[in-house]
């Protein structure tokens, strides 16, 4: 075990400030064992913690660092706006340049709004939809989460899980009521409930591929039934790219998948990891957005110039030169390969899921498919597995319930270092 001194202080020393020690739940590391490590850098592929520890890095800020930490790309960028100052509260040109390019890459978005987190753009996107169509329930889905705002605290995913509290106090009966919860993957639950509140439903929101219940993969037909279902009943279809967003392609994943939503949120990557979210959509939704609309939301910070340019500098990067996401998706199944030949030689067949970039390992040996499926899931082992990899400098979620992502910094090298550390690992957790 490696002896972390400089960070266990600091962990006791933040219980006395911080709620819990932490500013996010999962970063306790309580569903792996042990204290969180507390980092000081990190560069290309690599984190730089507190006790001097250098580790591979497979969570790259829950997505966003697709092309490895401290990009230059994205560096010079920030540098180059800083002296212009950090903060105007009014518009800019780039604000400009930066909607401009995300409604050119992104199928679903003729006009799009600035915000300063994921939770944030959920949160509004639900409040556009209950605006344009009036009506007050949404649909979402079990172990999607999408951000902390009281509506998606209903069979939430990601911490929530892990936390032991998927509903949280302080979100109200109301709200719940308004809320409707289905299993990830079943259409003809979406359906029932649609049936039992006939015109009563403004939004189905989701994560087009689920990252927050580990990774799940939407079956085939699931995406365009649910685009059908909303086409018929006058339903506003919300994707949750937070996430899959110009990681899985492009335009995202409903480019990869070929179905356009009617509203997208957006988060982390255009920022280049920098504090920012978005949230757009077909033009007569946005334009029912205060100024040009009713429904209200505002935000000092939103179009911040230095997240703009960072996200400016990573969305060109990424649109003039595809060949990177060429380069994930092979290093990715290269990693997921060696993996499943590790549990080939162990005897086992946990399950992993990937798609491009993202991949997660289920220490269960059915598919996974739902929130329930990945319930099945062995968290005690993952915990062992977790800290075995944490010893040999590999950094990974520490939750069973999280994805994986990979950066264009894994080399074919460092690539082969995770898939042994991976087999060690995995023999070390199995006896335990």
């Amino acid at each position: 075990m490696l002896q972390a001194p400089i960070s266990n202080e600091l962990f006791q020393r933040a219980q006395s400030s911080i709620p819990g020690g932490v500013n996010s739940p999962v970063r306790a590391f309580r569903a792996v064992g042990g204290h969180p490590r507390f980092m000081v850098s990190a560069n290309g592929p690599y984190l730089y913690d507190e006790d001097g520890y250098r580790y591979i890095d497979f969570i790259n800020s829950w997505g966003p660092m697709l092309l490895g930490h401290a990009a230059e790309v994205v560096q010079e960028a920030v540098l180059k706006a800083i002296p212009d100052s950090l903060s105007f509260g009014a518009p800019t040109r780039k604000e400009i340049e930066m909607a401009e390019l995300i409604v050119s890459m992104v199928p679903s978005i003729e006009k799009v709004r600035m915000v300063n987190s994921g939770t944030e753009a959920t949160m509004s996107a639900i409040r556009v939809a209950r605006g344009y169509t009036g009506r007050d329930k949404i649909i979402k889905f079990e172990g999607c989460y999408h951000g902390h705002g009281d509506s998606f605290l209903i069979a939430a995913g990601s911490g929530a899980i892990t936390l032991g509290v998927p509903d949280s106090p302080g979100v109200t009966e109301g709200t719940a009521k308004d809320t409707l919860t289905a299993p990830y993957n079943n259409l003809e639950v979406v359906q029932t409930l649609v049936d039992a509140n006939k015109g009563q439903v403004a939004a189905i929101i989701l994560e087009p591929v689920a990252g927050n219940m580990g990774l799940v993969v939407p079956k085939e037909g699931f995406l365009q039934g649910l685009r059908s279902l909303c086409d018929k009943e006058g339903i506003v279809l919300i994707f949750d790219e937070v996430m899959t967003g110009f990681r899985l392609a492009p335009g995202g994943a409903q480019q990869l998948f070929g179905v356009t939503p009617d509203m997208s949120t957006l988060g982390k990557i255009i920022g280049g990891g920098m504090p920012v979210g978005a949230y757009g959509g077909k033009k007569d939704l946005m334009d029912y957005v205060a100024p040009a609309g009713p429904v209200y939301q505002a935000g000092t910070l939103s179009g911040n110039p230095i997240a703009m340019s960072a996200g400016m500098a990573m969305l060109t990067y990424l649109q003039e030169h595809p060949e990177v996401y060429t380069q994930l998706d092979n290093t990715t199944a290269s990693l997921v390969a060696g993996m499943q030949q590790n549990m080939q030689q162990l005897g086992r067949n946990y399950t992993i899921n990937r798609v491009g970039s993202m991949f997660s390992i289920f220490f269960t040996e059915q598919p996974v498919v739902d929130f329930d499926s990945a319930k099945t899931s062995d968290t005690a082992l993952f915990g062992r597995y977790f800290n075995a990899m944490l010893n040999r400098g590999i950094y990974l979620a520490p939750s069973q319930y999280e994805a994986l992502f990979v950066s264009t910094a894994i080399t074919d090298k460092l690539a082969a270092q995770y898939v042994q550390a991976n087999l060690e690992a995995l023999q070390e957790a199995l006896n335990h």
